[in-house]
């Protein structure tokens, strides 16, 4: 049985969090969606950096936004202007579900995103985590949570010397650091020096009970994926065969593979195919 760590004493917590800040109040970025409080724009930025690098997602959140300014607008759109939007950020689940939440929150919740981590976490796709995230940055409520910078930062500066660290000896770190009064900066703070560590050092991270290493995205179903929907939202509609012709043309697959991709894509609620032609579901 692994035995208890004890935890930072005030004074260590202390450095950590006035170091956090300054660098922050030295080096802090200027992103897009924090030059906001508007929930709803909040929520499509956390839904966004999801497993996407904030360079890539700056651009596309400010694009989203001006094509979907209010959760109404983006509940009522067709599904193909919503991936065309999405196009280039990747796991495009995560636009199905943000716009599955947005219908959500317009046909239960009057077109407003509830200050509330446990009704948002029940939304689709959002999750505790990133349910936490929204309140932290739109209502700055001082919820306590933790993603990939924020356990960086926590592994490298208090278990140095630790292997498989679970998330639960970190939460009375993070509830013991966090800024009552502002936690909207605190995290953005934590952001920006969790992306500062990334760039210097081995991943710390790889030390956490809760690491899995990401699969390659070359040579993967998830490349097909994307190829997919991209030749979908140019053709608008194409048939079977010359789908499968095309995407062997770029990946050199297995026509039973790719055929596998697409079947999966209708499943989850994608594409359509109706007589051997798909198009994108409307």
């Amino acid at each position: 049985m692994k035995a208890a760590v004890k935890g930072p004493c005030h004074e260590a917590i202390s450095l950590f969090s006035d170091m956090v800040l300054s660098y922050y109040q030295q080096y802090g970025r200027d992103l897009p969606w924090r030059r906001t409080t508007d929930p709803y724009s909040i929520l499509v930025s956390e839904v966004m950096l999801q497993q996407t690098q904030v360079e890539r997602v700056a651009p596309k959140f400010i694009f989203f936004i001006e094509q979907f300014p209010t959760i109404n607008s983006l509940a009522s759109a067709p599904l193909s202007e919503v991936l065309s939007a999405w196009s280039g950020l990747g796991y495009n689940r995560r636009a199905i579900n943000l716009q599955k939440a947005a219908i959500i929150l317009r046909d239960e919740y009057g077109g407003s995103v509830p200050d509330n981590p446990d009704i948002l976490a029940r939304l689709p796709g959002i999750g505790k985590a990133t349910a936490a995230a929204i309140c932290a940055y739109a209502f700055n409520m001082p919820v306590v949570y933790i993603e990939t910078n924020i356990r960086r930062i926590c592994i490298h500066y208090f278990f140095q010397d630790q292997n498989d660290i679970p998330d639960t000896e970190i939460l009375p770190i993070i509830h013991a650091a966090l800024s009552p009064d502002n936690p909207r900066e605190w995290y953005s703070a934590l952001m920006d020096y969790g992306t500062y560590l990334k760039k210097r050092l081995p991943n710390p991270n790889r030390r956490s009970t809760h690491y899995t290493r990401q699969a390659p995205f070359d040579g993967s179903d998830r490349k097909i994926r994307g190829q997919a929907l991209r030749l979908l939202l140019d053709r608008k509609k194409i048939n079977k065969s010359s789908f499968i012709s095309a995407l062997n043309a770029s990946n050199e697959r297995e026509d039973g593979r790719i055929e596998k991709v697409l079947n999966d894509l209708e499943k989850e609620g994608f594409v359509r195919e109706e007589a051997g032609v798909y198009s994108i579901k409307e």
